[in-house]
């Protein structure tokens, strides 16, 4: 065997999977994220636009985050059934993604196919000061389009949007 193969091992393949190595600064996120909410912004011309980029961006982030978050929580399982996942989504995935766990998971009154995860005061709309024109920017559009590629790389294909009810749903 070639020995450049063997010699040190590299501390990236030493870290234990179970507990990530450390956690991103809010103030890091906050200042990442609204500058990527300026970044989209400048590209764009109507709000609608805007939330459908920061779908798009977050759609990026969930296909990586899953991978990483189900080796880490549920190595060698996989949910099989949609409360399953919602669970998973509300607790672990939300607390790695933004620190804590959702608010509550609550599911419609007039479909049994619509769940919605609702958070009081989402992260991602924090840090972000909105003008006038603008008003109707809801910038959770990030976590559900993180959502619903998180959803669909596990095997439930979801149609996921934020709007307000309750807070952020």
């Amino acid at each position: 065997m070639d020995s450049r193969f063997t010699r040190g091992k590299s501390p990236v393949l030493e870290r234990a999977l179970g507990r990530p190595r450390s956690e991103l600064s809010l103030a890091a996120f906050a200042l990442l994220f609204s500058e990527l909410v300026q970044y989209c912004q400048r590209r764009v011309a109507s709000v609608a636009e805007l939330q459908a980029r920061l779908a798009r961006l977050g759609h990026h982030v969930g296909l990586r985050a899953l991978d990483a978050l189900v080796a880490r929580e549920r190595p060698g399982r996989r949910e099989t059934k949609v409360l399953g996942v919602l669970l998973f989504v509300k607790g672990p995935l939300w607390r790695a993604l933004f620190g804590r766990e959702g608010d509550k998971l609550e599911q419609a009154n007039d479909d049994d196919r619509t769940f919605y995860v609702i958070e009081r005061e989402p992260l991602v709309n924090t840090f972000v000061s909105v003008p006038r024109e603008n008003s109707s920017l809801n910038c959770a559009a990030f976590a559900a389009g993180l959502l619903e590629a998180v959803l669909g790389a596990a095997g439930f294909p979801a149609r996921v949007s934020a709007h307000w009810h309750k807070g952020t749903t």
